[in-house]
């Protein structure tokens, strides 16, 4: 069976990257981790690195997955591989600028680049962040999909996600106790939605409400509030080129598999929210732009 362990990093595409390393350093509050060859890295717990910006395309995102043993690797490339899957095996390289001892890449059924990799290398000095954000460690990734169903299936028959909860077909997965480490939610074209990092408290959350909101005139497109789902308080916000990020606290952990019964929820604002925030995502939203602004 299939066993990912964790979420390890995810790479995204950036025209400038000192702009990006001052969003990522003085708004996110991550620390620099290196910076080479057109990328630059950054922590946000005991990982090597967590956020990679690459200088080009915005458009481009990557998502990496940690498995535990080498045979892993081979198993996933050939149950992809019967599936239809075209999977690409890491150059040494590609091996060197990701920090890991090997990786295979390929896309899922929506054209999402994913990464497996193992051995991924660890930070040797303990997390110190930029700004006092509260960061605990990066959590999850909001995926668009094209055919939710699809994809779901994608994820769980092949690479042994669980399916936790659905908001309408929008499934939210997870590959360890955290109640979910991705989501998929349906688009009109594939890319990372929203990246999330988890923070101490919902002091932090509202602290950061205010200093991306008041201080730094940002955009903020979600929150503060409550997911029905995994009962995390929440704060999503624009960032670069409209990537959007989210901290959070208190997401549910989902320790006992043989009990635990995934829950369908309407695609409605309350589901997204228990305290009546609306949100200004189009990937939550029924259906019009402002289908449940109203």
């Amino acid at each position: 069976m299939i066993d990912l362990r964790n979420i390890r990093y995810v790479r995204i595409g950036t025209p400038d990257l000192g702009e990006a390393t001052a969003f990522a350093t003085t708004i996110l509050g991550l620390q620099p981790a290196g910076r080479e060859r057109g990328m630059a890295y950054f922590r946000s717990d005991e990982r090597d690195h967590t956020i990679c910006y690459v200088e080009g395309d915005p458009a481009q995102h990557a998502t990496a997955f940690e498995v535990s043993e080498s045979a892993d690797l081979l198993a996933i490339a050939g149950e992809l591989e019967r599936a239809g899957t075209r999977v690409h095996h890491g150059t040494a390289e590609e091996r060197d600028v990701r920090r890991v001892l090997d990786y295979i890449a390929f896309n899922d059924p929506s054209g999402n680049p994913i990464e497996i990799v193992w051995r991924a290398q660890h930070a040797t000095r303990r997390y110190f962040p930029t700004r006092d954000a509260g960061i605990t460690g990066f959590s999850h990734i909001g995926l668009r999909t094209t055919d939710a169903p699809r994809d779901e299936k994608f994820w769980t028959r092949i690479l042994g996600a669980r399916v936790s909860d659905w908001i309408g077909d929008a499934p939210l997965l997870r590959i360890n106790e955290v109640h979910h480490t991705l989501a998929l939610f349906p688009s009109t074209y594939a890319g990372v939605q929203h990246i999330n990092h988890q923070v101490e408290s919902i002091d932090d959350v509202m602290r950061s409400w205010y200093f991306v909101r008041e201080q730094r005139g940002l955009r903020v497109v979600f929150g503060p509030g409550r997911h029905a789902t995994s009962g995390a308080v929440f704060l999503y916000f624009e960032g670069l080129d409209g990537m959007i990020y989210e901290y959070s606290t208190g997401v549910m952990m989902i320790e006992d598999e043989s009990t635990y019964v995934p829950r369908s929820f309407p695609f409605n604002a309350e589901a997204f929210c228990q305290w009546g925030a609306k949100p200004d995502i189009v990937e939550f939203r029924k259906s019009e732009p402002a289908g449940i602004l109203v």
